[in-house]
């Protein structure tokens, strides 16, 4: 059968855009910022980090063990984030993933954050999670962001598109619970909503913070003198 020349073009285009979506490292920055220095000595290397010579690289650089252990919970989101990003797994540079584990004490949240960098796939693995994340502004202003959530017990995926603010909370009324989730960066970032906001250094003035939320200056005040922290 005789192909027009739209259809093999159109298969061409298909052929084309797949090979591009198939690809696993990060086509964006992984820096929030990057200011340009002449001074070649205090440059740092925008996605990814200084590689190793290959004739000295061996089997413990893709290697990083631990997860199966639980995180030592001490925050005041009940919650701990074992990370393994670049910073702990040296290969995975410029491979575009990486992985965390998540503990949840009894009640324990991974607070609203999202990730600047990369989407999240989340595996369930012990309790019951109830796992969202909210959709960005809609084109018309008198429009609800949407929560998409779900309650995902051991076994059950929840994915979190990237950039977006996503949480997960243990609905377990006497249990812990722990989840696993890898990430399409090897670098994803972590904006931690609450420590962002109110947390920050300098703070930000709190009459913005009150028009913005529509709080009370004393309300943000008080908020702002809390000990926040990231989580992960």
């Amino acid at each position: 059968m005789k192909m027009s020349g739209i259809n093999l073009l159109f298969l061409v285009v298909v052929a084309v855009f797949a090979t591009l979506s198939a690809d696993a490292y990060d086509p964006n920055p992984l820096q929030d910022f990057c200011v340009a220095v002449n001074d070649s000595s205090a440059a740092v290397f925008v996605n990814g980090k200084i590689c190793k010579d290959p004739k000295t690289v061996t089997s413990d650089d893709f290697y990083h063990s631990g997860l199966n252990k639980p995180g030592e919970i001490i925050s005041q989101y009940g919650s701990k984030v074992s990370l393994v990003f670049i910073d702990q797994l040296a290969g995975l540079n410029t491979l575009g993933i990486s992985i965390v584990r998540i503990d949840f004490a009894v009640g324990g949240v991974n607070p609203p954050h999202s990730h600047p960098h990369a989407s999240e796939i989340l595996l369930c693995m012990e309790g019951t999670i109830y796992a969202g994340f909210i959709s960005s502004n809609p084109s018309n202003p008198g429009d609800k962001n949407r929560l998409f959530a779900k309650i995902l017990n051991p076994g059950d995926v929840f994915v979190s598109p990237k950039g977006l603010i996503h949480f997960q909370y243990n609905l377990g009324n006497d249990t812990t619970a722990v989840a696993i989730a890898s990430l399409n960066s090897q670098n994803p970032g972590v904006v931690t909503l609450s420590n962002a906001v109110f947390g920050s250094d300098p703070p930000v003035i709190p009459e913005a913070l009150a028009k913005g939320f529509q709080l009370d200056i004393e309300a943000v005040q008080q908020l702002q003198s809390l000990t926040w922290i990231g989580n992960g």
